[in-house]
């Protein structure tokens, strides 16, 4: 069994809006081992992003709160440390990727200064050896002529060697887990794939483990070990990837990957899920899928199911009445 480096319990995370404080994940669950990559999948508004914001401690303050949960690195819960030390926790334990990299890096600044922040405040380098630290690291990223890009700007690299950039900072000062939110959305299919095989391979030499948020099922299938598939807050089933794609279970697992286009089907196979994921300030009672739900049965528009081990495998668990294994709350409602 590899060694858990990031243990997540029951993190429930609310914003607060004119009807109040409105939860946007609820009892969020689950474990990160050492040179694992766990995908989290879903529609936009699932809340993958707002875990992973929620992880870095970086949601907006006193705009949200978390409500519930520990988020546990290495023993110690992220959640009662101060903001000083989650400032030294971030870059060198815990880094993130995030989404779009021609807003997440600072235009009037050049590419090399910026990766050489990261080693100057968290590892005390001198700006001297952080510039020499942050050409290997772009080099490490394979950016062409790296050492010619130095200097350069944001706007005069192209979306590929941007997000280099972004995974050259992350890795700069070697942290345990990465956070990537949706890294390669901008990219075409060719970069895509460059940069995912460039991050499995990073990740497999530093031994790092990494959390990898995605819509895009089939990212998950070349770059994830374990999926959690979330819907409206919830995570509604969590598996190892080749179980999960092989075994869907909950209703939602099975229509994302009905929805996903494939060259060995017709076009008149591919089926969109009807619908949208609810907004925070309308979330039904029961089951928060049952809406879209061709499955559904009276008990799910009445209360939400638990997230339970499927056919006893304690690897693959689901939320779901109807696909889920039996309950004895089921036969007595």
């Amino acid at each position: 069994m590899q060694e858990t480096v990031l243990e997540v319990d029951n993190l429930t995370t609310a914003f607060k809006l004119k009807k109040g404080w409105l939860r946007a994940i609820e009892e969020i669950g689950f474990v990160l081992r050492r040179n694992e990559t766990l995908a989290l999948v879903g529609e936009s508004g699932c809340g993958k992003s707002v875990t992973a914001f929620s992880i870095m401690r970086l949601l907006p303050e006193p705009g949200s709160r978390v409500e519930t949960g520990r988020i546990v690195l290495n023993g110690r819960n992220l959640l009662d440390l101060t903001e000083a030390d989650m400032r030294s926790v971030r870059g060198n334990q815990l880094a993130m990727i995030f989404q779009e990299p021609m807003t997440s890096l600072n235009p009037v600044l050049t590419i090399g200064r910026q990766v050489a922040e990261a080693l100057f405040y968290h590892r005390q380098m001198s700006w001297k050896g952080a510039g020499e630290k942050a050409l290997d690291l772009l080099e490490q990223v394979k950016i062409p002529s790296a050492a010619s890009r130095l200097n350069d700007y944001p706007h005069q690299l192209s979306g590929g060697m941007r997000q280099r950039v972004m995974i050259a900072m992350a890795l700069a000062c070697q942290p345990e887990i990465i956070l990537a939110d949706e890294p390669t959305t901008a990219l075409d299919v060719t970069i895509q794939a460059q940069v995912l095989a460039l991050m499995a391979d990073l990740k497999t030499q530093r031994q790092m483990s990494m959390i990898f948020i995605t819509h895009d099922l089939g990212v998950v299938a070349m770059i994830a070990d374990r999926v959690a598939v979330m819907y409206a807050g919830h995570i509604v089933e969590m598996a190892a990837v080749g179980e999960l794609f092989q075994h869907p279970v909950h209703p939602y697992t099975e229509a994302l990957l009905k929805s996903i286009p494939r060259l060995d089907r017709s076009t008149q196979e591919v089926f969109p899920i009807r619908g949208t994921v609810p907004p925070i300030d309308r979330m039904p009672v029961g089951c928060r899928f049952a809406e879209r739900c061709d499955h559904r049965i009276d008990i799910c528009t009445r209360r939400n199911a638990e997230l339970l081990a499927w056919q006893q495998k304690d690897d693959h668990l689901v939320r779901c009445w109807v696909k889920g294994d039996d309950s004895p709350e089921v036969s007595n409602a």
